[in-house]
């Protein structure tokens, strides 16, 4: 996003008739928060950030402490792609502080902001990412009736669906965001649609600009997207494969021609740091309970902790190299899920990155064979691990993770696994209709 002066934004509110400017920043969980002002207040708000109750929003402060500002990021101003009633609404993505004006610690775009300094100061100008994010168009909010029975890269009809996803590129487009590619996912009114790679925070912004503007979408053909890891059993889920590299200057730090991989000695440390790191943040990466109904072998979502070129059940993809394409040398870590926090998620990824870089972890060799195949005492053998098979196993990877503390701050770290542990208490009493179906009837 190209940043805008103060007396630009001014200029385009005037101009495009803008009567009201929404704030956006998210909660602890990565679900957006809003409030709207008129732009009669727009030029106090620029200068000065506009002020808020941050007691009621999750994993910020407590009663007692409550008072937040919302200082707005001029680089993010963008008109949505819709009127309302006649006038423009703009939004302007926030960032958080206390009534010192000093950086809030419970901001996960502060978090990220950390990690992205850190990566400057190891000489790296640039931390690259390009989320593909899945999601299920639906009936309703309230079932899982499917709008199409399209497979992967189907060239379905001319149907409500092909519309909402062509408007969502359309709407994405209008916000400033480069669109790639669109296409059918592997199963049932499953859709994807790739952006087109940009510095992190950007593209953290733009996700959750993603995820907005594909339920604007929806709700206007009366329908619902959904970003829930795994909504339909037995069909796979919908994942968020990250694609990632560092950049000093406008040269790929991950590219080697001379390696066996095309590899760098810093992308190799970089990927080992993510294979060592992977147990300890998948709570951030696959926050909810249901993200675990898909990470199970067999459904496209890897759950093994190896590296591979061509296979795609491994944890972590390189792409293979193109002669000439040495620009796109980077790897794709293929676990997370689409309703994550993508500003934790970034931040803990090249945290565990730059940790491998820094300390030379080893990367293994690559698993080329299908990693499903092989039996249980065979991944043994050869030492491969897996992630956590719950969030219950997830956060008992995480709490005591000097690694995640360190990258995500004490503030988060400790409000998130309070959030989660809550979470998963509630979710293991409560009683399942597999189990009254299986259960009842014989015990």
């Amino acid at each position: 996003m190209s940043t805008k002066s103060k007396e630009e934004i001014l200029a385009l509110v005037k101009e495009k008739g803008v009567k009201f400017i929404r704030f956006w920043f998210v909660d602890i969980l990565g679900q957006v928060k809003s409030f709207s002002i008129t732009n009669s207040e727009l030029i106090v708000a620029l200068e000065n950030g506009m002020g808020f109750d941050g007691s009621s929003i999750t994993g910020f402060q407590s009663i007692e402490e409550s008072d937040m500002i919302a200082r707005p990021d001029l680089s993010t101003f963008q008109i949505l792609p819709w009127k309302h009633k006649e006038q423009s609404v703009a939004r302007m993505i926030c960032d958080i502080l206390t009534p010192d004006r000093e950086q809030y610690m419970g901001d996960s775009r502060y978090v990220l902001k950390r990690a992205l300094q850190r990566a400057k100061d190891m000489g790296f100008d640039h931390f690259y990412t390009g989320p593909e994010l899945e999601y299920f168009y639906f009936r309703n909010d309230q079932t899982t009736e499917v709008l199409d029975q399209g497979g992967y890269f189907d060239l379905t009809t001319l149907d409500v669906a092909n519309d909402m996803r062509r408007d969502t590129v359309l709407a994405l487009e209008k916000m400033g965001i480069q669109v790639e590619y669109s296409h059918h996912e592997v199963a049932p009114s499953q859709h994807e649609i790739d952006m087109r790679y940009a510095d992190a925070l950007t593209m953290a912004d733009n996700v959750i600009t993603y995820r907005i503007m594909a339920k604007e979408v929806a709700q206007q053909y009366n329908c619902y997207a959904t970003f829930m890891p795994k909504p339909i059993f037995g069909v796979n889920g919908s994942g968020m494969h990250i694609h990632q590299s560092l950049f000093r200057e406008s040269k790929n730090a991950f590219f080697d021609p001379n390696d066996q991989y095309h590899l760098s000695e810093e992308a190799k440390g970089y990927i080992a740091g993510l294979l060592r790191r992977a147990q300890e943040m998948s709570l951030i990466f696959a926050q909810w309970k249901n993200s675990y109904k898909r990470l199970v072998p067999g459904y496209d979502a890897p759950v093994y902790l190896a590296w591979s070129q061509r296979n795609r059940s491994a944890l972590i993809r390189v792409p293979l190299y193109n002669p000439g394409q040495e620009m796109a040398t980077r790897c794709e870590l293929r676990c997370p899920d689409p309703a994550c926090n993508p500003y934790l998620t970034f931040a803990v990824i090249l945290h565990a990155g730059l940790d491998g870089i820094e300390q030379r972890y080893p990367l293994p060799k690559p698993m080329e064979g299908n990693l499903y195949h092989l039996t249980a005492e065979e991944r043994r053998v050869a030492g491969i691990e897996s992630l956590p098979d719950s969030l219950g196993s997830a956060i008992a990877m995480t709490e005591y993770s000097d690694f995640v503390e360190k990258a995500l701050g004490e503030h988060i770290f400790s409000r998130l696994l309070t959030l989660k542990r809550n979470a998963w208490d509630n979710y293991r009493i409560q009683l399942t209709r597999y189990e009254l179906k299986n259960l009842l009837p014989i015990l």
